[in-house]
């Protein structure tokens, strides 16, 4: 087994990172280079409510004499970047184990943006006391600049956004910036140009790009499973598939506008301790939507999900 070394997230780790993984496989990344790995029985009956092993998981690995290994254990994990898993809303499916932060790619056309799913990528990584930035991508097909306007709301909310094309090459190296000695999740729908992105950033990936589909304007997958890809020294990027639907995975709706950053500042401030911020009379939250402080389309996305059975 690999000793443990200190990792860049201060904790004693060990030294092999889960960087892919496919039905019972795993592809580890080990101080003796990349081998294939299978678990350990035990890992799959301790851990029932969520993925056994995910990708960005820190693992112990017992080296087998045909080159590959077996997944022993998992380190607890710092954080992780999770929604619902399909069809069982108290199970964890892990999008990513231990990310340092989400950047968010949507694009300005082709697809068109979602933003109530931008909101729900964001309050998962509010949740998880994940960094987030907005990669507004595809600005060469927004000549006018009127449809990257949509995106100033998070900016007003205190997320940085970055706007990029990989045509002309805008916002780049901004993003490299952004990227720099961390691990980063990239995350959205498919077609948003995640990939091509990573090929702009990094030329030698050459990850294949899909494209648009003509009948219903949206991406087809390219990345079929979670990969985290080095980049350079101490600098990962994990590419996700497309994402289409985002359950909400151990968000509580009582908490729901802790996730939202721009109510921070006016929470406590409401007559009502419990204020819900729907209806109640001297609302701070509402008082300041009133006043513009707050986006009007953001506080929609969070009366949305604050009261889902009226929006349904």
């Amino acid at each position: 087994m690999g000793q443990p070394v200190t990792s860049h997230q201060e904790n004693e780790l060990p030294p092999n990172l889960v960087v892919r993984g496919y039905g019972k496989y795993y592809d580890v990344l080990t101080p003796r280079g990349q081998i294939l790995c299978t678990v350990r029985g035990n890992v799959k009956r301790e851990r029932r409510k969520t993925d056994p092993v995910a990708v960005g998981d820190r693992v112990e690995v017992t080296f087998l004499e045909d080159g590959e290994g077996i997944i022993e254990s998992v380190a607890p994990r710092v954080k992780a970047l999770s929604r619902q898993a399909r069809g069982r809303t108290d199970v964890e499916h892990v999008i990513l184990a231990n990310p340092d932060q989400l950047i968010a790619v949507f694009a300005v056309a082709e697809p068109d943006p979602h933003p109530r799913m931008l909101d729900r990528f964001l309050l998962i990584a509010e949740r998880a006391a994940i960094d987030s930035i907005v990669c507004v991508n595809k600005i060469d097909l927004d000549e006018s600049g009127k449809r990257r306007r949509m995106f100033d709301r998070y900016q007003e909310a205190g997320y940085p956004v970055v706007y990029c094309s990989v045509e002309s090459g805008a916002g780049i190296d901004t993003l490299r910036e952004h990227l720099d000695g961390k691990i980063s999740v990239l995350a959205g729908p498919s077609g948003v140009g995640k990939s091509s992105l990573l090929n702009r950033i990094d030329p030698s990936l050459n990850i294949r790009v899909g494209e648009i589909s003509d009948a219903t304007g949206k991406g087809r997958h390219t990345t079929t499973a979670t990969t985290i890809v080095p980049i350079w020294a101490d600098t990962y990027i994990a590419d996700t598939p497309g994402i289409r639907q985002l359950g909400l995975y151990g968000v509580e709706l009582e908490h729901l506008d802790e996730y939202f950053p721009e109510f921070r500042p006016y929470l406590g401030e409401c007559f009502y301790k419990d204020c819900t911020h729907i209806n109640e009379p001297e609302c701070a939250v509402l008082e300041a939507l009133e006043a513009g402080k707050i986006n009007r389309e953001r506080y929609e996305s969070y009366r949305s999900l604050r009261q889902p059975e009226q929006d349904a």
